[in-house]
């Protein structure tokens, strides 16, 4: 029996060895690339043991996997990768007494921190991608993060480990545990490593730098103190065991946090002023430089924080101070803004008390990996292979310096950013490995960044683990004797080397495996929309760098269909590489009609939220468009495919028969509909009917085009109605827009030929006019910003009409801020809970909706952070569908709403979201304009 079969037939969880799930797993978030033989989704300690035992006796490797967003390449290799998040992600027990938490290495580091701050706990090394990175991973790195200074590393906080051993059988690390006397593989370690260490007692004590933030090599140094195998795998990344159940430490979650922004005209200048920082007992001290803020300033998601910096600073440092005593904390906070005045340090402090005041400022700093990675041209990315060094923070501000000039020499330009209180600065030189000369330049900077950093006494490896990329240098940073000391050790545990071989010991060279330069040429293919990027429809796709945002589950809205599924390749990250895959084939458009890939792409909902929320921008709804384009011109279009992306005709013909086409539930089976979806209900005086009979007031503001959309013209036509009135009684004249469609539903479908001549109609409806252009739909009237430009880039019009798209709110508000709008107070009181539309989101953001509610006199608008509404057009309404339309909808949309009161007023500005959200709770949602109408007509809404 091969070994699939195999597998397939021990293991209770899923195998694949399909071409497009390799893919998916051939790349973790660093610069490497392997194609494993194929994957394995373990559902419990049985089927993890069960794979290393199939494995080992076809003479394959496994390869354990987390969240894949290792930066060396620590989760990459040729064997069987063993995905230990899908499945593996209960905490299975939480001791708030004992402060301990038992966990599945699946566990994201997040989601324990929110069930231990039920008790006044964290867990607490925390690293920047908290919402993705597992804690099997963290323990794999040995990872840390802003807050080491006073928390230490992984290793610091694990107690006991349930592991799979190479030999497929299990054990129990724990302190106090003696197993010498059994015969098993777990009775031999504890045998054979006391002498072990004996006989290298010196080469341990001498040759382990001197800097105590390791995450490099086999921790023997931990073992010569104190023998316990369950620290003493931690930052083994997965090459002596693999974790299955894991005790850690859980610590007192400070009550308060303050901050201190230093701004400063030099980086040098910021990392100078670290030791007064550190003299006023931090919990963390982080830079950024001007990189990193200058890619901030970009993305509308950061722009707050341009709002509250003080000048132009050309690097910014964080310093937090944490604890339960406001006082005692805010006296700190003083004391260093004395020191640094005292001592010129900075041009200004910034002091961040309230959540309010600290939001914009943690929002940016923990994003500084993936701002960096957004710089991106091409292959020209910021590479992960020098960004891992650690030396005395007494030193930082002469390392840094002799680190910058090496860069210069070699032409390079990079972003510092990291933690200056521990001497971890995580600098990431941009360099394209495709260049002649580009895989040489890293390697030098490579080698004269582990000399300088040996010179300092320093580490080569600080918490992201050695991997491919710094595994080579091993045997020279610690010496021979301890690196055959540590040789030993593996070949103790793994005699076989079937524990991810080559990481850490005896490993490839850092220039081996390199992911851009393994890349064949793309093959030239036309596409219907315009890639403005290097590399064209492939080149999009491949921006991403695997750092895993997509994986999120608890906040923001991408990636929807991940949130319902944890399933890898419902990720924009999967999906994103098996493009990558399919475009590198000798015949990309032929590849583009996979059927494989098309189930990749399939629960992908278009909404958008990857364009502004991956740091990379991957736009996976216009790749989408693009592949489904390709397949039907080969496979053909479906009915209901082409059904949806005439949804203006199809409810235009309802209207005009309502309300008989209200009872047309027959189509439901034909067309594969959902049978409990409600459909739309047509209006028969649709908004078209009663703007030509409507009787406006005197303009006193201009004229306004509003555009009237294939949906809410039809089926929801008083929300246009509400918007046109509150234009005009702002004193807008309103001409309406309503011959044709935006070309949105026909994107949705690949229907990209008929997307361009709607939009070309569009066009020659709206071009040549100066007015501003509004709508209700943001889907709609994004469209004209967006994907116009995408279908029509040489056309000249696009970008003018693009350029006057406004958002109704907009105009609102200045209406009412002029006194042209006045707003009575029949909703004093009450609370509005509003939910973005996914495209407005990703486009605009919902600032302005926000700011035209928050005008409503006595009004409390909260904006509910729930995602994707899981609706996303005809999404919601197919059959096959239903079931995940409605689980992204219960993951934080529904519980929303159904907790509130039912005095509370519920906004939504989408289409799909309103008719999601009666359909899961029951509610009633009002488009904001509505809620605003009925403000200046001195009424209110239902309770």
């Amino acid at each position: 029996m091969n070994l699939e079969g195999r597998l397939g037939r021990d293991l209770a969880g899923e195998v694949a060895f399909d071409d497009y799930t390799r893919q998916l797993f051939a790349r973790d978030a660093s610069m490497y690339s392997i194609t494993p033989l194929g994957v394995v989704f373990p559902r419990d300690t049985d089927d993890v043991a069960a794979a290393v035992s199939a494995a080992r006796e076809h003479g394959v490797p496994v390869v354990p996997r987390g969240a894949g967003t290792s930066l060396a390449g620590q989760t990459v290799g040729a064997g069987v990768v063993l995905d230990l998040s899908r499945h593996l992600n209960r905490i299975l027990a939480l001791d708030p007494e004992a402060r301990t938490a038992l966990v599945e290495p699946g566990v994201v580091q997040d989601q324990l921190n929110r069930a231990a701050a039920e008790h006044g706990l964290m867990f607490g090394p925390d690293t920047s991608t908290s919402d993705r990175a597992t804690i099997g991973g963290m323990i794999g790195n040995n990872s840390a993060g802003s807050g080491s200074l006073r928390y230490g590393m992984t290793i610091d906080h694990v107690r006991e480990l349930d592991v799979v051993l190479s030999d497929a059988s299990t054990a129990h690390f724990a302190p106090g545990v003696d197993m010498s006397s059994v015969d098993t593989l777990a009775g031999r370690l504890h045998r054979e490593l006391p002498g072990l260490v004996e006989d290298n007692r010196d080469a341990i004590a001498n040759g382990f730098p001197e800097f105590w933030r390791r995450a490099g090599g086999y921790r023997l140094d931990r073992l010569a103190r104190d023998f316990d195998l369950a620290t003493f795998v931690v930052g083994s990344e997965g090459t002596l065991a693999l974790t299955t159940n894991a005790l850690v430490d859980l610590v007192p979650r400070p009550r308060k946090t303050v901050i201190a922004v230093g701004h400063f005209t030099s980086t040098q200048a910021a990392i100078a002023a670290t030791e007064d920082a550190l003299a006023c007992d931090p919990a963390a001290v982080e830079l950024m430089d001007r990189t990193i803020l200058d890619l901030s300033r970009r993305r509308h998601e950061y722009a707050a924080l341009g709002t509250i910096l003080t000048g132009d600073p050309d690097a910014l440092l964080f310093v937090s101070f944490s604890g339960d005593d406001e006082r005692e904390l805010t006296g700190r906070l003083s004391t260093l803004t004395a020191r640094w005045r005292k001592h010129n340090h900075g041009y200004h402090t910034l002091e961040a008390v309230t959540p309010a005041q600290q939001g914009a400022l943690l929002k940016v700093r923990k994003a500084g990996l993936g701002l960096l990675m957004a710089a991106s041209v091409g292959p020209r990315r910021p590479l992960a292979f020098v960004e891992d060094t650690a030396v005395d923070p007494r030193h930082l501000p002469e390392y840094t310096a002799r680190f910058a000039k090496i860069l210069d020499r070699h032409g390079l330009r990079a972003g510092f950013y990291g933690h200056c209180s521990v001497g971890c600065l995580h600098v990431r030189p941009f360099v394209d490995l495709t260049d002649p000369g580009g895989v040489a330049t890293m390697r030098a900077v490579a080698e004269e960044v582990k000399d300088l950093v040996r010179e300092y006494g320093g580490v080569n490896s600080s918490e992201h683990g050695d991997g491919l990329a710094r595994s080579e240098f091993n045997r020279e940073l610690f010496g021979d004797e301890l690196y055959e000391a540590m040789r030993r050790v593996k070949a103790l545990f793994d005699p076989t080397g079937v524990l991810n071989p080559g990481k850490i010991v005896d490993s490839p060279a850092m220039t081996e495996h390199l992911r851009d330069p393994a890349l064949p040429p793309a093959p030239p293919m036309p596409t219907r929309l315009a890639f403005e990027v290097v590399g064209g429809m492939r080149g999009a796709a491949d921006r991403c760098m695997n750092i895993g945002l997509c994986r999120k589950t608890d906040a923001g809205v991408m990636c929807p269909s991940y949130m319902a599924t944890r399933s890898e390749e419902d990720s924009t990250r999967g999906r994103a590489n098996a493009l990558v895959h399919a475009l590198s084939q000798p015949d990309p458009k032929a590849a583009l009609g996979d059927d494989r890939l098309h189930e990749v792409l399939d629960l992908c909902l278009m909404c958008k939220a990857c364009k502004s929320e991956c740091p990379l921008g991957v736009d996976m709804a216009k790749l989408k468009s693009e592949a489904l384009h390709h397949r039907h011109e080969s496979h053909g279009v479906p009915l209901r495919s082409r059904l949806f992306a005439g949804i203006r005709r199809l409810n235009r013909l309802g209207s005009a028969t309502a309300p008989l086409s209200n009872h047309a539930g027959g189509a439901r089976r034909l067309l594969g509909l959902a049978p409990r979806r409600p459909l739309p209900r047509f209006h028969r005086r649709n908004l078209v009917r009663w703007f030509r009979t409507h009787r406006a007031g005197e303009p006193r503001r201009g004229t306004v085009t509003f555009l009237a959309d294939s949906f809410t013209t039809y089926t929801e036509p008083t929300v246009g109605r509400a918007a046109i009135e509150l234009l005009e009684t702002a004193g807008y004249r309103v001409r309406l827009a309503a011959d044709g469609c935006c070309g949105r539903s026909s994107l949705s479908k690949g229907l990209l030929d008929d997307a361009r001549r709607q939009a070309t109609g569009m066009l020659d409806q709206l071009a040549g006019d100066t007015t501003p252009i509004v709508g209700c739909e943001p889907s709609c009237v994004l469209a004209l910003r967006d994907e116009t430009v995408s279908l029509l880039p040489d056309d000249p019009r696009a970008r003018e009409v693009a350029g006057r798209v406004r958002q109704v709110e907009e105009l609102v508000t200045e209406a009412v801020d002029a006194g042209d709008l006045e707003l009575g107070d029949s909703f004093t009181g009450r609370r509005i809970l509003y939910h973005g539309h996914c495209h407005q989101k990703a486009d605009v953001g919902t600032a302005a909706t926000l700011a035209m509610l928050s005008r409503i006199p006595g009004v409390r608008v909260h904006e509910v952070d729930a995602g994707c509404c899981g609706m996303a057009g005809s999404f919601g309404f197919e059959a096959e569908h239903y079931d995940v339309s409605m689980a992204i909808g219960e993951d934080r949309l529904f519980p929303a709403i159904r907790a509130e009161p039912p005095d509370t007023v519920i906004a939504a500005t989408g289409v799909s979201c309103r008719q999601q959200i009666a359909h899961g709770t029951g509610r009633h949602a009002h488009h904001p304009v509505e809620l605003v109408l009925a403000a200046a007509r001195g009424a209110t809404m239902a309770r």
